[in-house]
């Protein structure tokens, strides 16, 4: 079993379920502390580069390999293109802690995370 070691937005108070992000060589991960399911949703450093650089300039490239969707009862639902029924959920609130975060370059090393 893999071994994470996860970091959450500075702006997640102490204790608080977050969006969770950690790397292993050549892949990127995301989690949600309070996801019931646990999800897990791995992906490649240049998808989570792309979906860094979106959420930072509050865009949609016109390709993206990491997609998100809000409903309108404030789920939030990260998934990889293709492979909707591997997704993390969120609420509205934590979600808006991690572009917090995001915005704030506490996340792009992970990006580069190739080996």
């Amino acid at each position: 079993m893999v071994e994470y070691a996860w970091q959450k937005s500075s702006f997640c108070g102490e204790g608080d379920s977050c969006v969770h992000v950690a790397a292993t060589p050549g892949a990127v991960h995301l989690t949600e502390s309070s996801d019931p399911t646990r999800s897990i949703l791995t992906v490649a450093p240049t998808a989570f580069g792309a979906l860094l650089t979106a959420l930072k300039s509050d865009s949609r490239p016109p390709v993206m390999e990491v997609t998100v969707a809000t409903s309108h009862g404030g789920t939030v639902r990260v998934h990889a293109t293709g492979v909707p029924e591997a997704a993390v959920t969120t609420d509205r609130h934590k979600w808006e802690t991690f572009v917090r975060g995001v915005r704030a370059n506490q996340f792009d090393h992970f990006a580069h995370f190739a080996s």
